[in-house]
């Protein structure tokens, strides 16, 4: 008798916290009590290397060296001499082709485009933004990546949980089958209660095997974003995955995408402000130096000319330019507002959603302590004859719900803190 004892009371603190799961529930649970091991010997996989192995593969990282080169180019370009880069001018005149008599003529000239009033500074200034917008739209498209990242993170956490949930079950029912077996043999308990074990048994299979097929499908997704098949997934034991956010309000300041249509909407005032003076085309100094005859046997003559080329008012075109200068200028400021407007109810949604899946995780906690409570009374009756088999197997159930509820409470608070994080604009850590 001794040994049935310790034969039951053989399963370990942590195979208890994931006792089964309900054979005709909804898989997605998951669990922080552990840390899931698919592969022993590698390193767990976090959702912030997940996150940089999928930037790493994205197009816009793979551009950025690129863009930002462009982009500074431009920059150096603001603080040049001249507003294009200088001609070289070269021409010859004779009257006599083919001929070395009469009259000849060769020049030399460098032509300099100039600068318009104030259009040097400006430009600069446009430059400057245009710089700063790549970050901010580089920010914007990390952040982005992180919304899909989180959610394949999340699924694949729930699914991984779920079979291990699926798993503990099953043992937890083919011990219990092992014993009513034993007991029926016996003749302490009745076929009947072999049948509904052994049911129990069936049932547990079932939803193993579903339990396989959904983490499949997980690692299916992860593997789009270039993990290998089943890698372990790490949540720390007590912890959240990502660490929370101590103000929500200061870190809503620095929002990617309010930063990135902020941006872009400096960048369409620069822009204005450039055409503004860019009226007409730019001047141009000419510098030339020219070599020549006026017939065959005359010394050949020195002369230099300097000009200055002043286009005329650009016109329609210049206005054109400069309406829709402002016209994108407005466009991105309204769009800047509305982002900022729907960033504040997603941050208080996310916030408000925080707040319920901790204070809900906290009551399903204390539900499955008392749950196992009940469990452990009614399994050392069951041992001693006192409780029946379908007793035993009702409390078994009710106690693998509460564990499931419970499972599903802690992974949803983590995924709030995740998707608070992601209203608030940060990126996986």
């Amino acid at each position: 008798m001794q040994s049935t004892k310790q034969r039951h009371h053989a399963p370990a603190a942590a195979a208890a916290v994931a006792a089964m799961a309900l054979g005709l529930a909804l898989l997605g649970s998951a669990t922080q009590a552990q840390t899931l091991t698919a592969h022993p010997g590698t390193a767990p996989l976090t959702l912030q290397a997940l996150f940089e192995q999928a930037w790493q593969r994205q197009p816009e990282a793979q551009s950025a060296a690129l863009r930002r080169e462009a982009a500074q180019a431009t920059r150096s370009a603001a603080e040049a001499w001249t507003a294009e880069p200088a001609a070289l001018e070269l021409s010859t005149k004779t009257d006599r082709p083919g001929s070395n008599q009469g009259s000849r003529e060769a020049e030399v000239g460098l032509a300099l485009p100039l600068w318009l009033p104030g259009e040097r500074a400006r430009k600069a200034a446009l430059a400057d933004a245009e710089v700063q917008a790549l970050d901010s739209r580089q920010r914007a498209a990390q952040l982005q990546l992180a919304a899909t990242v989180r959610e394949a993170w999340w699924a694949a956490q729930r699914a991984q949980a779920d079979q291990a949930l699926a798993q503990d079950r099953l043992l937890n029912a083919q011990r219990l089958a092992a014993d009513v077996a034993r007991r029926v043999r016996a003749g302490d308990l009745s076929r009947a209660d072999q049948a509904q074990a052994d049911g129990a048994v069936a049932q547990a299979e079932a939803a193993m095997a579903e339990a396989q097929g959904a983490r499949d499908s997980a690692q299916v997704a992860l593997a789009a974003w270039g993990v290998q098949a089943a890698p372990t997934l790490a949540l720390a034991d007590g912890a959240e995955s990502e660490p929370p956010v101590p103000d929500p309000t200061a870190a809503a300041a620095q929002h990617p995408a309010a930063a990135d249509w902020q941006d872009q909407a400096e960048v369409a005032r620069r822009a204005a402000d450039l055409a503004a003076v860019q009226t007409r085309a730019n001047p141009e100094l000419t510098v030339a130096a020219t070599r020549g005859r006026e017939q065959a046997g005359d010394r050949y003559q020195q002369t230099f000319t300097v000009g200055l080329r002043i286009p005329l008012g650009g016109g329609d075109r210049a206005q054109a330019k400069q309406a829709t200068a402002r016209a994108d200028a407005i466009d991105a400021e309204a769009r800047a507002a509305v982002e900022q407007r729907r960033l504040a109810a997603d941050i208080a949604a996310a916030v408000a959603r925080v707040k319920a899946t901790q204070a809900q995780r906290d009551a399903f906690a204390r539900h499955a302590a008392l749950a196992q409570g009940t469990r452990g009374f009614i399994d050392k009756a069951f041992r001693l004859g006192e409780a029946d088999g379908p007793t035993r197997l009702r409390v078994e159930l009710e106690a693998a719900q509460a564990e499931r509820q419970l499972a599903r409470a802690r992974i949803d608070a983590a995924a709030a803190i995740s998707h608070l994080r992601q209203a608030l604009g940060l990126l996986p850590q």
